[in-house]
Order: C-alpha cells, then structure tokens, then sequence
C-alpha cells in the first residue's frame, strides 16, 4: 500500500465522491432518439463539438453496425435547465443516425447536412451500398428503426465539477476539447453566453495574436473569463487555475452585475489596447502573446478603472519589464505570484512604477 499506510479512509472517500454523481440509463430506439433530436428535447450540435465531423464513409459503417447488431458504446448525456439533454459523447452517432432518416433534402439541412445519407464502401451488407433510407422496402426500414441505443444521462442532481470531469474524461479520446470547451456544456447560461459575446469583441482580433490552433478553441472567450475571476475572485485561487475558473463560472452565473462588470472591461480592453497602440500583445521575439502576462495587464487596467486611477501612456517597451516577465513565467501558478503580476502591471499602467 502507498507509504505502508492501511487505506482507512477509502470507503468513506469512495462514498462521497459518488454522492457527488446521478446517473439514469435508458434505452430507446434509432427512430425514437431522432425524433427527440427534432424536436429538441435532445440537443444534438453543441457549439463545442462543432470541430469535428465523420466522413460518409464513416457514417456508413456506423449505420452497418447498428444493422448488424453490433456492440455500440452507450450515448451520454447531460441534464440542462428545462430538462433538455445535451449530448456529451456520442454526437457523431446522433447525428449520423438524424442523417440516414432524413427523407429529403429539407429534412438533411435541418440536421447540417446538403442531402440524405447515400451509404457507401461497404463491406459486409454490400447489397446497401448506393441506398437510403428511403430507398429501403418498408420491413428493413421499421427493423432499423427499432434497433435500440442506451442512452446514460448526467442528471441536474450531479454536481457541477463531476459533470466537468465526466465529461473531460469521455473526450480524451479523438478529439482534444479544450477546458473552455468542456464549459460551453456544463456551465452553460446567461454569464457564459455573456462572455462569450465579449469575447468577440474586435479589439481583441487586434491586440490578442494567437496560434492557429487555438483561434476557435475558447481561448478568447477564457481570457475574459479570467479577467473577470482574478479581478473579483483572486482569494479563493489556490493555484489550481481549471477548477478555480470552474468555480467562478458556477458563482457567477447566480451573481453576476452585468451592466457594471460589462462597462469595466470595456474599458479595461479599451485601456490595454491603447497601451498596444492597437498592435498584437507581444514581447520582443515573440510569435504569439504571452497570456498570463496578458490577462494580469488586463486585469490591471480592469481594478485601475474600478479604483478610479487613471492610466497613462505607457513607456515602448512596457511589456519586457523584468518584475513583470518574472512574475508571469513558468511555476507562477500561485496566489501571492498572481497578485505581484497584477501589482506590478498596474504601477506600469498608471505611471508609478
């Protein structure tokens, strides 16, 4: 046993952490499950999973397994507010299956789709390839129709952090979601739509230079989400900036002054993109910004405006300022690191350094 010590405390821990977890599992049949994506009882295209999308080939060998009777790994869902299920794993299947039912054109754009599925490049049912569903006679169409799915919902009684690691561990396979990405879901409503839409904002496109790769991957919307979690939350961060921001999403989306907050980072964004001269936030020999030095300055110029302390014209060379590069680099991931950084950026905004 880890450190010859007698494991005494495991059951107990073991009991709490799955008090922390509700499940139901359900089954129900291909026909049923498209139904319930059509009339949105199901939501089937989360904005997080837009990234990714099976070929038709792909989706022809699905739609051969259920055929076939094979093994289909279970659909897992999560319980939002008015009892709708969002999907969390198992989208390509949902929305394979909406395809191959689609009877017409119309009814395959209602599903993101140019026309009905066509199944191809099959192997085993070699009789299918170049049909429809539609092109099936009646009896093959009602036996897939009733071939049944289970379905494992996260119901509203789950705590929020489990619903977030659940669903974390389900996409680590195939496509990689970013921790901004797994809130979309789980923390989804009226401050997630918030900062999303002050993600957009287009002085962010001018002042924040990301990698290609993260440029659609909720990146600029974490980054107002921070802005706003060390501004107003910074003494409940231990360090651990994932379930910190988890936290704050939780917190905020019961308590939240959006007009005023809405009106500080406006200008926070205004003040920092003035102190770039509408240029990307880059130091010296830099492909890309530096976000933790770039969400402390944003930060500054957030609790500067709230204080009332103007910021001035900054010095050209303001961001290789070594107190500030020091505290924002590697093994920084601390409180009283997090505060130096915002310290030091604020005496740079505000001419008292």
């Amino acid at each position: 046993m880890p450190g010859s010590q007698p494991l005494d405390n495991l059951e107990e821990q073991l009991r709490g952490e799955r008090g922390r977890v509700d499940v139901a599992v359900h089954n129900f049949s291909v026909r049923e499950l498209v139904r319930m994506i059509a009339d949105e009882e199901l939501n089937a295209s989360p904005s997080y999973q837009r990234k990714f999308r099976w070929t038709e080939s792909d989706e022809s060998l699905f739609i051969e397994s259920i055929f076939l009777g094979l093994p289909v790994p279970p659909i897992f869902v999560a319980t939002n507010v008015g009892f709708q299920w969002e999907v969390v794993d198992g989208l390509q299947r949902l929305s394979t299956l909406a395809h191959f039912l689609a009877r017409d054109t119309a009814e395959a754009r209602d599903f993101q789709r140019h026309s009905p599925l066509k199944l191809e490049k099959l192997e085993k049912l070699t009789e299918l390839n170049g049909c429809t569903f539609s092109d099936l006679p009646r009896n093959l169409q009602v036996y897939f129709g009733r071939q049944p799915l289970q379905v494992i919902s996260l119901t509203d009684k789950s705590d929020l952090q489990v619903r977030f690691d659940v669903f974390e561990r389900l996409n680590r396979g195939g496509i990689q979601l970013t921790a901004q990405e797994v809130r979309a879901s789980v923390y989804r409503g009226r401050f997630y739509d918030f900062i999303e839409e002050l993600s957009k904002d287009t002085r962010f496109d001018d002042i924040l230079k990301l990698q290609r790769a993260r440029q659609d991957d909720g990146t600029r919307a974490e980054q107002v989400l921070k802005f706003f979690a060390y501004k107003n939350y910074k003494e409940h961060f231990d360090g651990k900036v994932e379930t910190f921001l988890n936290n704050y999403m939780q917190a905020a989306n019961s308590d939240f002054k959006y007009s005023t907050e809405g009106e500080i980072f406006d200008k926070a964004l205004e003040a920092l993109h003035a102190a770039c001269d509408g240029q990307p936030f880059l130091r010296r020999q830099t492909p890309v910004t530096p976000l933790v030095q770039f969400e402390a300055c944003l930060v500054a110029a957030g609790e500067l405006i709230q204080e009332g302390t103007p910021i001035v014209q900054v010095a050209p060379d303001w961001l290789e300022d070594e107190e500030l590069r020091a505290s924002t680099g590697a093994g920084t991931n601390t409180r009283s690191m997090l505060s130096r950084r915002v310290k030091r950026a604020k005496e740079l905004l505000s001419g008292t350094a």
